[in-house]
């Protein structure tokens, strides 16, 4: 602990500003049950990169007696942010409010090295704005479709590069037709509901298959579907970073977006961002324009496995015979608390085969940013899962995240095994308009 502590006026290390919750640090009784499922305490048994060891160094920081030095700002650096220990700590420590709070003291209180700064200003700002990821598309198509992407990994290229491009080019999606999706697209037959979807910012340029799927299946659910050309990004990427004031500023942008599609329901099919608008009422408790209006809109957003869970299906699903492994992002079951419902539309589907994948609690390595910037311990990770998945003998990987599905097709890719990894919207949209096989495994 020396390199931690150091000797202070007891003036707390965190300033005044959303500080991390002495309420909720001292719920904390280092029970331990965090351990077994936190992702980097599996890999590296170190005290200091658990949960209840990282809640510590939050309590120590706050009394004073440690300073946000770069071996503190190590241990918060390397957490996934994937609530898996919310899941499973008896005393219910809402260690999400916490561990995004102490990002926000880091990035406004400590200094980064130049080329962490220009790392992550790269991503903020390209990866939280669709008109640039956009731009981005003839490039990469270019890079995929001319061979030059195959040449450059075959000659081994790619280690010239500092591990972080490695790691971002290792993740890059395979693009293909960008399928738009309308403003509004009508219910087929009898209107029941009118819901807004959320379209995100890779998921809407580099995954518009999902958003495509998703408005298809609402609309044979006889949902009327509402898809706000005005909408940014939700800002998930930048609140689980620390990056607080701007995502703020994104989070009213897109409230007031969605407030004039007057939409009953805010439907997300990527669990990141579901996961931040359902807590939109936290991020924007101080603004007083927008205070209550955040409660309101948060209590509206529903992850698309829970709106298609909870109506009464009106579309024939038509059989796949295909056997499913069913991933759980840590988002969608850790932060939403959402498992079952995925799993109730993948087993509505005749003849589909559901197959689960053990350790399912434990993070892919994909968390937001963290395979961009912790690349080693996101690979780890990453193996652990797919060596799971290997024995299972899956036609395709199904999930509820698109960094999920980026994380395990490059894991399995560098296994040699060409499992594919989907959605779980896209296996229920090939159901129902009775799509072959082959469509999922291209």
């Amino acid at each position: 602990m020396d390199e931690l502590t150091t000797i202070s006026s007891n003036a707390s290390a965190f300033d005044a500003h959303h500080a991390p919750s002495n309420e909720i640090i001292e719920k904390c009784v280092h029970c331990g049950f965090c351990l077994p499922v936190c992702p980097t305490y599996v890999l590296w048994g170190q005290e200091m990169d658990s949960p209840r060891g990282r809640i510590y160094l939050m309590k120590i920081a706050s009394e004073g007696a440690a300073e946000m030095n770069s071996t503190w700002v190590s241990h918060f650096d390397s957490c996934l942010g994937c609530m898996a220990c919310m899941t499973a700590c008896p005393s219910g420590v809402d260690y999400g409010k916490l561990i995004e709070a102490t990002r926000a003291q880091i990035e406004r209180k400590t200094e980064r090295s130049q080329g962490e700064k220009l790392h992550r200003r790269f991503m903020f700002q390209t990866f939280t704005r669709p008109d640039r990821l956009r731009r981005m598309r003839w490039p990469l198509l270019t890079y995929q479709k001319s061979g030059l992407q195959a040449l450059v990994r075959g000659l081994g290229l790619l280690k010239l590069l500092p591990k972080k491009m490695q790691a971002m080019e290792a993740l890059l999606p395979k693009l293909g037709p960008r399928e738009a999706v309308d403003e509004v697209t009508p219910a087929v037959g009898t209107k029941r509901h009118r819901v807004g979807l959320l379209l995100g910012c890779v998921q809407r340029e580099f995954f518009s298959q999902v958003n495509a799927a998703t408005a298809r299946v609402l609309a044979a659910e006889g949902c009327e579907v509402v898809a706000p050309r005005a909408q940014p990004c939700c800002g998930a990427l930048l609140v689980h970073s620390g990056e607080e004031a701007a995502a703020i500023e994104l989070a009213k942008k897109t409230i007031d977006a969605f407030e004039r599609a007057n939409v009953a329901t805010v439907v997300t099919n990527a669990a990141g961002c579901g996961s931040n608008v359902k807590e939109y009422g936290h991020l924007l408790r101080d603004e007083p324009e927008y205070a209550e209006r955040a409660r309101a809109f948060a209590e509206k957003c529903k992850d698309i496995s829970e709106v298609l869970t909870e109506l009464e299906p009106r579309a024939r699903r038509q059989r796949l015979k295909l056997r499913v492994a069913f991933h759980d992002s840590c988002h969608l079951q850790h932060a939403q608390g959402v498992r079952l419902q995925p799993r109730a539309l993948l087993s509505s589907i005749p003849e589909l085969e559901l197959a689960e994948i053990p350790e399912a609690a434990t993070c892919c390595g994909s968390a937001g940013i963290f395979n961009l910037v912790q690349p080693d311990a996101a690979n780890a990770l990453g193996d652990r899962k797919a060596g799971l998945i290997e024995p299972l003998m899956a036609d395709v990987v199904a999930t509820g995240n698109p960094g999920c599905i980026l994380q395990m097709q490059s894991a399995l890719a560098r296994r040699g095994w060409k499992i594919p990894v989907v959605h779980t919207i896209q296996v229920l949209d090939a159901s129902i308009r009775g799509e072959p096989i082959e469509s999922l495994l291209r």
